[in-house]
Protein backbone atom coordinates (compact mmCIF):
# COMPACT_ATOMS: atom_id res chain seq x y z
CA UNK A 1 0.00 0.00 0.00
CA UNK A 2 0.85 3.78 -0.52
CA UNK A 3 2.10 6.16 2.37
CA UNK A 4 -0.16 8.46 0.66
CA UNK A 5 -3.25 6.92 1.22
CA UNK A 6 -4.52 3.29 2.57
CA UNK A 7 -6.86 3.37 -1.13
CA UNK A 8 -3.72 3.95 -3.34
CA UNK A 9 -1.19 1.15 -4.52
CA UNK A 10 1.97 1.88 -5.56
CA UNK A 11 3.63 0.32 -9.30
CA UNK A 12 6.29 -1.92 -7.60
CA UNK A 13 3.02 -3.28 -5.71
CA UNK A 14 1.32 -3.87 -8.91
CA UNK A 15 3.66 -5.20 -10.92
CA UNK A 16 4.71 -8.17 -8.34
CA UNK A 17 1.03 -9.45 -8.39
CA UNK A 18 0.59 -9.03 -12.38
CA UNK A 19 0.26 -12.67 -12.10
CA UNK A 20 -1.89 -13.55 -9.23
CA UNK A 21 -5.18 -14.94 -9.01
CA UNK A 22 -8.66 -12.57 -7.79
CA UNK A 23 -6.64 -9.84 -9.10
CA UNK A 24 -8.65 -7.49 -11.46
CA UNK A 25 -7.01 -4.29 -13.07
CA UNK A 26 -9.13 -1.74 -14.41
CA UNK A 27 -8.58 1.07 -16.94
CA UNK A 28 -10.45 3.66 -15.68
CA UNK A 29 -9.39 6.41 -17.99
CA UNK A 30 -12.30 9.21 -19.23
CA UNK A 31 -10.83 12.11 -20.58
CA UNK A 32 -12.57 15.86 -21.47
CA UNK A 33 -12.74 16.74 -24.93
CA UNK A 34 -10.66 19.97 -24.32
CA UNK A 35 -7.83 17.51 -23.02
CA UNK A 36 -7.59 15.90 -26.90
CA UNK A 37 -7.19 11.84 -25.68
CA UNK A 38 -9.51 9.14 -26.35
CA UNK A 39 -9.30 6.56 -23.99
CA UNK A 40 -10.51 3.66 -25.25
CA UNK A 41 -8.54 4.16 -28.20
CA UNK A 42 -5.19 4.11 -25.95
CA UNK A 43 -6.41 1.06 -24.17
CA UNK A 44 -6.40 -0.42 -27.29
CA UNK A 45 -3.01 0.58 -28.32
CA UNK A 46 -1.54 -0.44 -24.47
CA UNK A 47 -2.78 -1.55 -21.56
CA UNK A 48 -1.16 -3.02 -18.11
CA UNK A 49 -1.31 -6.61 -19.04
CA UNK A 50 -5.04 -8.40 -17.46
CA UNK A 51 -6.32 -4.65 -17.51
CA UNK A 52 -10.23 -4.55 -18.58
CA UNK A 53 -11.55 -1.20 -20.44
CA UNK A 54 -13.66 0.56 -18.21
CA UNK A 55 -16.20 2.68 -20.08
CA UNK A 56 -17.31 5.70 -18.05
CA UNK A 57 -19.72 6.63 -20.38
CA UNK A 58 -21.55 2.83 -20.66
CA UNK A 59 -21.56 1.73 -16.96
CA UNK A 60 -24.39 4.26 -16.49
CA UNK A 61 -27.86 4.63 -15.47
CA UNK A 62 -29.84 3.88 -19.03
CA UNK A 63 -32.89 5.32 -17.84
CA UNK A 64 -31.06 8.87 -16.80
CA UNK A 65 -30.52 11.64 -19.11
CA UNK A 66 -27.82 12.91 -17.21
CA UNK A 67 -24.16 11.94 -18.01
CA UNK A 68 -22.49 9.40 -15.96
CA UNK A 69 -25.89 8.69 -13.66
CA UNK A 70 -24.91 6.07 -10.76
CA UNK A 71 -26.87 2.64 -12.46
CA UNK A 72 -28.39 0.84 -10.08
CA UNK A 73 -27.10 -2.05 -8.67
CA UNK A 74 -28.56 -4.88 -11.05
CA UNK A 75 -27.15 -2.88 -13.75
CA UNK A 76 -24.07 -1.98 -12.29
CA UNK A 77 -24.52 -6.32 -11.46
CA UNK A 78 -24.14 -7.30 -15.15
CA UNK A 79 -21.48 -4.28 -16.41
CA UNK A 80 -19.16 -6.33 -13.31
CA UNK A 81 -19.90 -9.47 -14.45
CA UNK A 82 -19.61 -9.15 -17.66
CA UNK A 83 -16.09 -7.42 -16.99
CA UNK A 84 -15.21 -10.82 -15.43
CA UNK A 85 -15.05 -9.02 -11.88
CA UNK A 86 -16.33 -10.44 -8.90
CA UNK A 87 -16.73 -8.79 -5.14
CA UNK A 88 -14.17 -10.57 -3.65
CA UNK A 89 -11.62 -9.79 -6.17
CA UNK A 90 -8.75 -7.28 -5.33
CA UNK A 91 -9.25 -4.50 -7.80
CA UNK A 92 -6.64 -1.73 -8.95
CA UNK A 93 -7.89 0.84 -10.94
CA UNK A 94 -5.81 3.49 -12.92
CA UNK A 95 -6.43 5.86 -15.60
CA UNK A 96 -3.83 8.02 -17.52
CA UNK A 97 -2.97 10.79 -16.03
CA UNK A 98 -2.60 9.40 -12.42
CA UNK A 99 -5.58 10.82 -10.67
CA UNK A 100 -8.32 12.25 -12.48
CA UNK A 101 -10.86 9.56 -13.51
CA UNK A 102 -9.75 6.29 -11.70
CA UNK A 103 -11.14 7.70 -8.08
CA UNK A 104 -14.63 7.66 -9.45
CA UNK A 105 -14.34 4.02 -10.18
CA UNK A 106 -12.95 3.13 -6.97
CA UNK A 107 -15.85 5.06 -5.06
CA UNK A 108 -18.60 3.32 -7.94
CA UNK A 109 -16.97 0.11 -6.41
CA UNK A 110 -16.78 1.16 -2.82
CA UNK A 111 -20.62 1.88 -2.84
CA UNK A 112 -21.51 -1.04 -4.50
CA UNK A 113 -19.77 -2.84 -1.54
CA UNK A 114 -16.63 -4.03 -2.57
CA UNK A 115 -13.49 -3.77 0.14
CA UNK A 116 -10.56 -4.35 -1.65
CA UNK A 117 -10.50 -1.51 -3.97
CA UNK A 118 -7.63 0.82 -5.02
CA UNK A 119 -6.25 3.55 -7.40
CA UNK A 120 -2.48 2.85 -8.67
CA UNK A 121 -0.72 5.70 -7.65
CA UNK A 122 0.96 7.60 -11.01
CA UNK A 123 -1.57 6.23 -13.32
CA UNK A 124 -0.52 4.28 -16.35
CA UNK A 125 1.39 8.00 -18.15
CA UNK A 126 4.36 7.20 -15.52
CA UNK A 127 3.80 3.10 -15.43
CA UNK A 128 4.68 3.04 -19.31
CA UNK A 129 7.20 5.64 -18.64
CA UNK A 130 9.50 3.38 -16.16
CA UNK A 131 9.44 0.71 -18.58
CA UNK A 132 6.66 -1.42 -17.20
CA UNK A 133 5.02 -4.14 -18.72
CA UNK A 134 2.30 -3.12 -21.33
CA UNK A 135 0.54 -5.13 -24.35
CA UNK A 136 -1.95 -4.42 -26.96
CA UNK A 137 -3.56 -7.66 -26.62
CA UNK A 138 -7.58 -7.94 -25.85
CA UNK A 139 -7.60 -8.84 -22.54
CA UNK A 140 -9.48 -12.33 -22.21
CA UNK A 141 -12.15 -12.28 -19.93
CA UNK A 142 -14.25 -14.70 -18.04
CA UNK A 143 -17.82 -13.88 -17.26
CA UNK A 144 -18.48 -14.16 -13.07
CA UNK A 145 -21.11 -13.12 -11.08
CA UNK A 146 -20.63 -9.81 -9.49
CA UNK A 147 -23.04 -9.49 -6.12
CA UNK A 148 -23.50 -5.83 -4.91
CA UNK A 149 -24.29 -4.36 -2.00
CA UNK A 150 -25.20 -1.53 -1.98
CA UNK A 151 -24.66 2.00 0.20
CA UNK A 152 -27.12 4.51 -0.37
CA UNK A 153 -25.72 6.56 2.41
CA UNK A 154 -22.63 7.27 0.27
CA UNK A 155 -24.78 9.01 -2.40
CA UNK A 156 -26.27 11.88 -2.30
CA UNK A 157 -29.48 12.95 -4.79
CA UNK A 158 -31.37 16.01 -5.67
CA UNK A 159 -33.72 16.73 -3.09
CA UNK A 160 -30.49 15.94 -0.59
CA UNK A 161 -28.65 19.09 -2.43
CA UNK A 162 -31.73 21.28 -2.15
CA UNK A 163 -32.09 20.71 1.55
CA UNK A 164 -28.44 20.83 2.05
CA UNK A 165 -28.05 24.43 0.28
CA UNK A 166 -31.18 25.42 2.20
CA UNK A 167 -30.06 24.34 5.68
CA UNK A 168 -26.53 24.47 5.18
CA UNK A 169 -26.29 20.80 7.17
CA UNK A 170 -23.38 19.72 5.11
CA UNK A 171 -20.17 21.00 3.11
CA UNK A 172 -20.43 21.31 -0.47
CA UNK A 173 -16.57 20.39 -2.40
CA UNK A 174 -16.87 21.02 -5.85
CA UNK A 175 -14.35 19.89 -7.74
CA UNK A 176 -14.15 21.61 -11.12
CA UNK A 177 -11.52 24.38 -12.08
CA UNK A 178 -11.96 27.91 -10.63
CA UNK A 179 -12.78 29.15 -13.51
CA UNK A 180 -16.14 26.99 -13.80
CA UNK A 181 -16.77 27.36 -10.15
CA UNK A 182 -17.37 31.05 -10.70
CA UNK A 183 -18.52 31.39 -13.85
CA UNK A 184 -15.78 33.12 -15.60
CA UNK A 185 -15.40 30.49 -17.94
CA UNK A 186 -18.49 28.24 -19.50
CA UNK A 187 -19.19 24.72 -18.62
CA UNK A 188 -18.22 22.37 -21.41
CA UNK A 189 -22.11 21.18 -21.29
CA UNK A 190 -24.30 23.09 -23.59
CA UNK A 191 -27.20 23.88 -21.33
CA UNK A 192 -25.49 24.86 -18.58
CA UNK A 193 -25.54 27.91 -16.38
CA UNK A 194 -22.49 29.19 -15.01
CA UNK A 195 -21.47 29.65 -11.65
CA UNK A 196 -22.07 27.12 -8.28
CA UNK A 197 -24.32 26.36 -5.92
CA UNK A 198 -24.72 28.73 -2.62
CA UNK A 199 -22.05 27.97 -0.06
CA UNK A 200 -20.00 25.78 -1.98
CA UNK A 201 -16.37 25.74 -1.79
CA UNK A 202 -13.92 25.28 -4.58
CA UNK A 203 -11.40 22.39 -4.19
CA UNK A 204 -10.33 21.54 -8.00
CA UNK A 205 -9.52 17.74 -8.37
CA UNK A 206 -5.82 18.87 -10.12
CA UNK A 207 -5.04 20.50 -6.84
CA UNK A 208 -5.00 17.29 -4.82
CA UNK A 209 -2.68 15.72 -6.79
CA UNK A 210 0.98 16.68 -8.01
CA UNK A 211 3.01 14.77 -11.23
CA UNK A 212 -0.11 11.70 -10.92
CA UNK A 213 0.02 10.96 -6.87
CA UNK A 214 -2.41 12.25 -4.53
CA UNK A 215 -0.27 14.43 -2.06
CA UNK A 216 0.95 13.57 1.13
CA UNK A 217 -1.10 13.25 3.95
CA UNK A 218 -0.16 16.40 5.83
CA UNK A 219 0.25 18.81 2.46
CA UNK A 220 -3.45 16.87 1.68
CA UNK A 221 -5.17 18.11 4.54
CA UNK A 222 -3.34 21.80 4.81
CA UNK A 223 -5.08 22.12 1.10
CA UNK A 224 -8.23 21.10 2.00
CA UNK A 225 -8.41 23.37 5.07
CA UNK A 226 -7.45 25.85 2.99
CA UNK A 227 -9.58 25.61 0.63
CA UNK A 228 -12.05 26.08 3.43
CA UNK A 229 -13.26 22.91 4.27
CA UNK A 230 -13.91 22.10 8.08
CA UNK A 231 -12.70 18.14 8.42
CA UNK A 232 -14.80 17.22 11.03
CA UNK A 233 -17.63 18.23 9.52
CA UNK A 234 -20.27 16.32 7.00
CA UNK A 235 -18.89 16.93 3.42
CA UNK A 236 -20.46 16.16 -0.20
CA UNK A 237 -18.23 16.36 -3.23
CA UNK A 238 -19.62 17.28 -6.58
CA UNK A 239 -18.01 18.61 -9.69
CA UNK A 240 -19.41 18.68 -13.46
CA UNK A 241 -20.63 14.85 -13.75
CA UNK A 242 -19.67 12.94 -10.59
CA UNK A 243 -16.83 11.94 -11.90
CA UNK A 244 -13.68 14.13 -10.69
CA UNK A 245 -15.88 14.68 -7.34
CA UNK A 246 -14.58 11.84 -6.41
CA UNK A 247 -10.70 12.59 -6.24
CA UNK A 248 -11.98 14.55 -3.05
CA UNK A 249 -13.84 11.65 -1.83
CA UNK A 250 -10.80 9.31 -2.25
CA UNK A 251 -8.94 12.52 -0.53
CA UNK A 252 -10.98 12.40 2.36
CA UNK A 253 -11.10 9.16 2.97
CA UNK A 254 -7.94 9.10 2.89
CA UNK A 255 -7.07 11.21 6.00
CA UNK A 256 -9.85 9.48 8.00
CA UNK A 257 -12.96 11.36 6.87
CA UNK A 258 -15.71 9.08 6.69
CA UNK A 259 -19.22 11.32 6.70
CA UNK A 260 -18.68 12.45 3.21
CA UNK A 261 -21.22 11.61 0.16
CA UNK A 262 -20.75 12.25 -3.39
CA UNK A 263 -23.68 14.09 -5.21
CA UNK A 264 -24.41 11.74 -8.78
CA UNK A 265 -25.96 14.71 -10.48
CA UNK A 266 -23.56 16.99 -9.52
CA UNK A 267 -23.57 20.38 -11.55
CA UNK A 268 -24.78 18.34 -15.07
CA UNK A 269 -27.94 18.73 -12.77
CA UNK A 270 -28.02 21.44 -11.10
CA UNK A 271 -26.56 23.68 -13.37
CA UNK A 272 -28.56 22.47 -16.41
CA UNK A 273 -32.30 23.03 -14.63
CA UNK A 274 -33.96 26.18 -14.08
CA UNK A 275 -35.28 26.02 -10.45
CA UNK A 276 -32.11 25.62 -8.93
CA UNK A 277 -30.11 28.55 -6.99
CA UNK A 278 -26.78 29.69 -8.88
CA UNK A 279 -24.05 31.82 -7.29
CA UNK A 280 -21.69 33.36 -9.94
CA UNK A 281 -18.14 34.81 -8.50
CA UNK A 282 -16.20 33.81 -5.45
CA UNK A 283 -18.66 34.03 -3.01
Amino acid sequence: MSQKSPFIVSADWLEERLHEPGLSILDGSWYLPAQGRNARAEYEAAHIPRAVFFDHDLVVDPDSDLPHALPEPLTFERFASSMGISERDTIVVYDGSGLFSAPRVWWLFRVMGVEEVFVLDGGFDRWRAEGRPVTSEPTKIAPTAFLPHFDRTRVARLADMRRIVEEGSAQVADARPAGRFTGAEPEPRAGMRSGHMPGAINVPATSLSEDGSLLPPGRLRKRLEDAGLDLEKPVVTSCGSGVTAAVITLALESLGHRDNRLYDGSWSEWGGRDDTPVVAGSE
